[in-house]
């Protein structure tokens, strides 16, 4: 029999296909430092997004996926450039003015607009490290401006004045003339008002590790490259970085194709190969356009969970990585229960199958079991008919229709349920709206009412589902379709919905009578 070793030398699962480029790339050998490092980049300038959670959530099962291949040892560090200047204010904040006042500070010397925290980058940060600490990713958290002061970088820093004009020549055929004219690798800290200064190096000093620089006004002032006193340009920041840690592995978007080639070349001539990865596709709003930490536009994390279970926000991270995907709340319904049904026919899986799972990736190689009861979408459908936010009221119609299955016993539909009754208030509810039968559609409905009446309160599902059907093709409806849509607009507000034997025999048989009922009675079915 195959072991998960011998499988995952040939697996096709992208996290597989990454981890064997990792393995080539440090030849099959423990690297000098011991270790093999991945890495995931962090802007702190706006509050963490969903985007970075994906690029943690992805590198963690290239990693998982490394360990099945590879008895070498591996760390990854969730880096955070909170050493940048604040170029310019992000929309979505609080005290927009104080943080006006502070431009060009590194993010860490800038006051934290929510108040919580030693510095706008500390807030940041730690936000960052709370919803990646919710999902229990295996990582260490690296601050730059801690890496840039306590001296981490210096012998990288160094290097780079060093390799001056060979970076020089690199960066400047990128450019555009005017910024051709002042473009250095270093970025100065003014040792007068603390500012990331975008200002031209006129002299260099290898030996003495300074670089000397030209102020607005005309005047010169000369810094250390050391100790914090000056930042990189982004781009020879990535590929120092790179260097400086011995980075085996970072994935990035594809925005930043044109960047991962520079930064490349820079890392070479410091001397260190740059690492391997892959550039994923950006995800996009409900309008298409690219989802923008600056603008705050498309989903937060803390809005995901609200409404579904971690693991299905992880799988809507691993499927396709390298198409775009729009990323709003009507993909979470679909999400959750693709993951559902992934979870669920894992045990029945051989090997090879279930390391080509998702399941298997999200969840680093042991998925809960649990057999789904029901679908995510069913719960929605039954939080809507029953207008509740309550979990009991839920779980009455659940248990009848699941003998035996309670909230102790299957936990996972005992937060489905939850998650169910939030999305419902939240999305379904405010944009129901219910209209009343017409006089062929009344007639089915009583039909309806009368085949129902016939089965009692027992009938399965697909017994159910055979008489609406049958009432559908033999009534005046042009299709099948036709007659679904009536049933949705009809008695739950809404154009799409589930598949009604299933839903009558959930919500009850007696139940769906008297709800038929109300509408032909021009009950407001709302309330």
């Amino acid at each position: 029999m195959s072991s998960i070793r011998d499988l995952s030398q040939n697996a096709n699962a992208w996290p597989f296909v990454e981890a064997r480029e990792v393995l080539k790339r440090i030849k099959n050998t423990a690297p000098e430092k011991g270790y093999v490092l991945f890495e995931t980049g962090y802007g702190p300038s706006g509050l963490p997004h969903i985007g970075t959670f994906g690029e943690v959530a992805r590198t963690s099962m290239v990693r998982h996926a490394f360990h099945q291949l590879s008895d070498v040892p591996t760390k990854l560090f969730a880096f955070s450039d909170d050493m940048d200047g604040l170029r310019k204010v992000p929309t979505n904040l609080p005290n927009q003015e104080m943080l006006a006042e502070h431009l060009n500070l590194p993010l860490t010397q800038i006051p934290d607009p929510f108040g919580t925290h030693e510095s706008f980058g500390h807030h940041n940060n730690a936000r960052l490290q709370a919803f990646l600490d919710s999902f229990g990713f295996e990582y260490e958290f690296k601050s730059s401006t801690e890496e840039y002061k306590s001296g981490a970088f210096n012998d990288a820093l160094m290097q780079v004045l060093t390799c001056y004009e060979e970076i020089m020549a690199i960066m400047l055929p990128t450019l555009g003339e005017e910024r051709r004219k002042t473009y250095s690798p270093f970025l100065p800290v003014c040792p007068k008002t603390g500012h990331v200064l975008q200002a031209p190096v006129i002299e260099r000093n290898a030996e003495a590790g300074t670089i000397v620089f030209e102020y607005e006004d005309g005047s010169t002032g000369e810094v250390p490259v050391t100790d914090g006193h000056c930042k990189l340009q982004w781009k020879a920041d990535w590929a120092m970085r790179w260097h400086a840690l011995g980075v085996d592995y970072e994935m990035s978007g594809k925005d930043l194709i044109d960047s991962v080639k520079q930064s490349g070349r820079i890392c070479r001539a410091l001397g260190s190969p740059p690492p391997a990865g892959f550039s994923y596709e950006l995800f996009l709003d409900d309008q298409g356009e690219k989802i923008s930490k600056s603008r705050g536009n498309g989903l937060a994390v803390e809005e995901w969970l609200r409404y579904a279970p971690p693991e299905s926000l992880s799988l809507f991270m691993y499927q396709k990585p390298k198409t775009a995907k729009r990323l709003f709340f009507d993909v979470i319904p679909k999400a959750v229960d693709e993951y559902l049904s992934f979870v669920e026919s894992f045990p029945d899986q051989d090997l090879d199958k279930q390391i080509a799972n998702p399941a298997w990736h999200i969840h680093s190689g042991n998925p809960p079991h649990e057999v789904a009861h029901m679908s995510f979408n069913i719960l929605l459908n039954l939080a809507s008919v029953c207008h509740s936010e309550d979990k009991t009221v839920l779980w009455h119609f659940i248990s009848r229709y699941r003998p035996g299955v309670s909230p102790d016993n299957a936990p996972i539909l005992d937060q489905l349920v939850g998650y169910a009754i939030n999305y419902y208030q939240d999305f379904v509810r405010p944009s129901k709206e219910y209209r009343k039968p017409s006089d062929d559609e009344r007639l089915a409905l009583e039909d309806l009412v009368a085949g129902l009446e016939g089965l009692g309160e027992q009938a399965s599902a697909e017994n159910i589902q055979s008489i609406v059907y049958e009432i559908g093709k033999r009534d005046v409806f042009p299709d099948l379709r036709a007659w679904f849509k009536a049933l949705y607009e009809i008695l739950l507000g809404q154009s799409q919905g589930p598949r009604m034997g299933s839903f009558i025999a959930l919500y009850g048989v007696d139940e769906s009578i008297a709800l038929i009922r109300r509408a032909l009675a021009g009950d407001d079915l709302s309330a």
